[in-house]
């Protein structure tokens, strides 16, 4: 395979929240985890849910539907936290509704968001993914979901509420092997994320 080849596909973690699929590269997510106890921390903005221990790492966790301010919704059995790194060396959890799959798509079927729909606090959308059957993929760019004073804000949690790391951050997931994007063991297996590959919707070739 050339590398020509290589660097035309872009590996998306695909989930979902309020009924709208979202996308983030596989290479910033480190875990998908199922929904469990999160320690409240006093005084925290109104989207932070607070901090999780993930096998000795303390992680921030966010609502991501505060964040994006959608409705609020109580938990199901589908509800994932994803741990993502932020680009600044500050691991995030983020909650969402589900995790749908891994998706494979061409680069050139990513556009630019429209103008009409973006607005000073929207920068954290990368592009829109238009698929075969008139599905749309809303890519994140992780590193602008929140701003710098915010990211600062998560990074001090873990000490504001008296909690000490107790070994290294859980591993990277490696992007050449989606198989790794999985829940945890007592998971079902019909739950596990699949892979998919896809492409944008061919327009007809007029003569």
């Amino acid at each position: 395979m050339s590398e020509e080849t290589v660097t035309s596909v872009k590996q998306l973690v695909v989930f979902k929240l309020a009924e709208e699929e979202y996308g983030v590269d596989i290479a910033t997510v480190q875990s998908i985890i199922q929904m469990q106890e999160i320690t409240v921390v006093p005084g925290a903005t109104s989207y932070v849910a607070g901090v999780i221990n993930l096998r000795g790492a303390v992680i921030p966790v966010i609502n991501l539907r505060k964040r994006f301010g959608l409705e609020q919704v109580e938990t199901s059995k589908d509800t994932r936290i994803l741990v993502v790194n932020s680009g600044g060396g500050q691991d995030i959890g983020a909650i969402v509704d589900s995790v749908a799959e891994v998706l494979r798509v061409p680069v050139d079927s990513i556009e630019p968001p429209s103008e009409m729909i973006m607005t000073a606090d929207s920068d954290y959308m990368q592009g829109i993914i238009k698929l075969q059957g008139g599905r749309l993929v809303i890519l994140l760019n992780v590193e602008k979901v929140l701003n710098h004073e915010e990211y600062k804000a998560l990074s001090a949690m873990p000490s504001a509420v008296g909690i000490k790391e107790a070994a290294p951050k859980p591993e990277p997931v490696k992007a050449k092997s989606p198989a790794n994007v999985e829940p945890p063991k007592d998971t079902p297996v019909s739950e596990a994320v699949k892979t998919k590959k896809s492409s944008p919707k061919k327009e007809p070739v007029n003569a």
